[in-house]
């Protein structure tokens, strides 16, 4: 974690501060298991504990971090099994998400996606990954809120927090993430058409390759903490 100093307004400052941290979690700068330094984190932000503690305990309740008695809090380490079941559940979502959206979506909300889209690819171009990152995860965003059901929102909104740091690391590698790219330009296609099946195929196809690289990734890690301990 870097020493630089963050400035964050005043105003509802805990949920600045609970934005920043979940920032910090989707780009590894806090590592899943790694503790919260609460005195490093407030020298970071530039906030006092009372904030701090405050956006801890929003984290935890949507379960970023977990709170240990008399031990503070640790960033959120998914094992296999908890990765599978919440891309599972993950895959459910956003297949209805865009099903729904393909025949609600207006021309105000599809110009705007197109837009983001080309940011987007801007960002890929100049492989600048926390850009793309942000533009990736607005036009899931936008494209969940053109489906025009709040339920369905405010319970992808809690699953995929969950998931956003894990999403963001998969896109590290070159070649699935020019995947990712091309599967995104196939989303773009089907609101285009207004084709629901199509669209609910392309997502579930996308997130199901997203899980796939996280599981690799956590396999890799496990044998390479595995041999550490052997050696």
């Amino acid at each position: 974690m870097t020493a630089e100093i963050i400035s964050i307004p005043r105003a509802a400052l805990h949920e600045q501060v609970a934005s920043r941290l979940r920032q910090m979690l989707v780009e590894n700068r806090l590592a899943p298991g790694a503790k919260l330094n609460e005195r490093e984190l407030c020298e970071v932000l530039n906030v006092s504990r009372t904030p701090l503690r405050e956006a801890i305990k929003m984290l935890a309740a949507e379960g970023l971090v977990e709170l240990l008695p008399n031990r503070g809090a640790i960033a959120l380490q998914l094992t296999e099994a908890d990765v599978l079941n919440t891309f599972e559940v993950m895959a459910g979502l956003e297949g209805q998400s865009g099903e729904l959206a393909a025949t609600r979506i207006t021309d105000a909300e599809l110009a705007e996606i197109r837009a983001m889209h080309f940011e987007m690819m801007a960002a890929y171009t100049r492989r600048d990954l926390p850009g793309y990152y942000r533009l990736n995860a607005a036009i899931h965003n936008a494209i969940n809120t053109a489906a025009r059901n709040p339920v369905l929102s405010v319970t992808y909104r809690q699953v995929n927090a969950r998931l956003q740091a894990l999403r963001f690391r998969s896109n590290q590698d070159e070649e699935k993430w020019g995947r990712a790219v091309r599967e995104h330009e196939m989303m773009i296609e089907a609101l285009t058409a207004h084709d629901p099946l199509a669209m609910r195929a392309v997502l579930v196809a996308h997130l199901n390759h997203k899980r796939d690289v996280v599981v690799e990734q956590l396999r890799a890690a496990t044998a390479a903490a595995a041999a550490l301990v052997k050696a």
